[in-house]
């Protein structure tokens, strides 16, 4: 987006225009709704309202997955730089893809009673308490390092196929050991390779989320199918990123060894 800034002295930051600094403080404050909506989905789980939990878990989807175009559209850092859009973009989704999903699988009775359910319910937390405060955690080229805590999809996948609180649990347990396994998980907004596809697919996910939820309790084998296509397209193109990546490293340092010998 080109905008034209007022002339500044020598070494001065630049003044840009009044509207495009509310663009940026407005698209601060459209992230910043998500942690209502996170608030809204625990009192959803609380007073039992599943489909409203989830119909509000993809308004977070969507905006987690249309401001940070936004703010780079706006120009968010130069314009605010003072506050850190970051930050606040992981406070939210701590909130509604971590704490949220968590209290929603609890409330439908999805996770073990007892010690044993209390402990379920602390991993996808600590682990991502890790994941999220890792520098790390978004690489230069624009991948998740880790399972990038998407304990929301995987609380929509419990519902939608009523799993049982053992599945849940083990399901629960290798999700939060892939929170320290070094996988590269596709950055759909951003990740170059095969962004095209991988966004339009996103897309159609995201219509068989909401077709899936009308449905419950009695969802649709083929547009659960379909739906799954779409997890089995995301974890084998970023197995494969992840494989590719490592060989072109090896790859490199065979050749730095070559030339220093």
């Amino acid at each position: 987006m080109q905008q034209n800034t007022a002339p500044t002295e020598a070494g001065a930051p630049p003044v840009f225009p009044l509207g495009l600094r509310l663009a940026g403080a407005a698209v601060h404050l459209y992230t910043a709704t998500g942690s209502v909506l996170g608030l809204l989905i625990v009192l959803a789980a609380f007073e039992g309202d599943v489909e409203a939990a989830l119909w509000l878990g993809l308004a977070t989807l969507f905006i987690d997955g249309t401001d940070g175009m936004l703010a780079r559209h706006f120009r968010v850092k130069e314009t605010i730089p003072w506050f850190d859009g970051a930050r606040m973009d992981d406070i939210v989704d701590y909130l509604t893809y971590v704490f949220a999903p968590v209290v929603l699988l609890w409330t439908t009775g999805h996770l073990p009673e007892g010690p044993v359910g209390w402990t379920l319910a602390a991993l996808p937390l600590l682990a991502s308490c890790y994941q999220f405060c890792r520098v790390d955690a978004k690489t230069s080229d624009h991948f998740f390092l880790g399972f990038p805590s998407y304990w929301n999809v995987v609380a929509f996948y419990v519902i939608v196929l009523d799993v049982g609180p053992v599945v849940t649990g083990v399901t629960i347990v290798v999700f939060a050991i892939l929170v320290f396994v070094p996988i590269r998980y596709l950055y759909p907004s951003r990740t170059r390779a095969l962004q095209g596809l991988t966004l339009a697919l996103t897309l159609v996910w995201l219509a068989t989320y909401a077709v899936l939820v009308v449905q419950l309790p009695d969802p649709s084998p083929a547009v659960v199918a379909l739906s799954l296509a779409y997890v089995a397209y995301y974890w084998g193109l970023s197995f494969w990123m992840t494989a590719r990546g490592a060989h072109a490293r090896r790859q490199s340092r065979a050749v730095e060894g070559s030339q220093g010998d």
